[in-house]
């Protein structure tokens, strides 16, 4: 029989689960170069610092986002570019699930995964419940836990479900679903790779202090390459209330785990 202990793990997807640097990311660079006209196409470091800002873990929005603020550059006022949001997501949209509904031909077909299913049966066997919160589509969501990874049903709090991090509700939505009614799980541990992350777990500590809360940061692939932006990287998840920072989520072992004084 499994023993149990008393704390739960709830893991992002995208830089977690999954390296979306060839896909989420390239896809919004991609809608960013359409809506300015070829003119001006975002860089890693450009996304990065959005999304260090805390409040842009919707691609989507943060395409929108970024050519707002490349026309503002150039002297426009927002007020008066006639940017039309749903198109903007259905041509995200086209690039990253591709152009066959049915079957997906788009950048998601290429994600690597930054884990094995193995890791997470090893938590399941040492006690620890696990589940996803994550800003990704369900469908999407799915598509790598459930196609690629092999999970039969897991918990799932994902975009359509919940507001947009960095508010809480859809971790608090997950962990409703892990206890499912039964024994309160007094350490919470959720694991992301961006600042909007970390700081869903510091609201979270606000809006319930009868749990423990512990953020833990995974740096995506793309800021790997070389030791300065690790190294920046990881100093702005700390910042956000990181309690460590791993270069792979399968770092975050059981041992490892049991071995803070949480």
């Amino acid at each position: 029989m499994t023993k149990q202990t008393n704390i739960m793990i709830v893991f992002d997807i995208d830089g977690v689960i999954r390296d979306v640097s060839g896909s989420y990311r390239r896809a919004l660079a991609d809608t960013v170069e359409h809506f300015t006209h070829q003119v001006y196409r975002p860089t890693d470091v450009d996304i990065d610092n959005l999304k260090s800002e805390g409040i842009w873990n919707n691609d989507w929005e943060g395409s929108q986002e970024l050519i707002y603020r490349y026309f503002v550059s150039q002297g426009k006022n927002r007020e008066e570019l006639a940017l039309n949001y749903e198109d903007i997501v259905v041509y995200f949209q086209s690039r990253y699930r591709g152009t066959d509904s049915e079957n997906w031909n788009g950048y998601i077909c290429d994600e690597p995964l930054l884990l094995q299913a193995s890791y997470l049966e090893a938590l399941t066997q040492a006690g620890i419940d696990w589940g996803f919160f994550s800003g990704a589509t369900r469908g999407s969501a799915n598509y790598i836990l459930e196609r690629r990874l092999g999970l039969k049903s897991p918990v799932l709090i994902a975009m359509e479900d919940a507001p947009g991090k960095p508010d809480p509700t859809g971790l608090f939505a997950t962990i409703d679903l892990l206890e499912n009614g039964g024994e309160k799980k007094q350490t919470v541990i959720y694991v992301g790779d961006t600042v909007a992350d970390m700081h869903t777990v510091e609201k979270a500590k606000i809006l319930d202090n009868s749990r423990t809360w512990v953020g833990v940061g995974v740096l995506p692939p793309h800021v790997q390459g070389t030791v300065a932006r690790q190294e920046a990287y990881t100093e702005t998840m700390i910042k956000a209330g990181a309690k460590v920072v791993f270069s792979n989520v399968q770092e975050l072992t059981p041992d490892e785990i049991l071995g803070w004084e949480i």
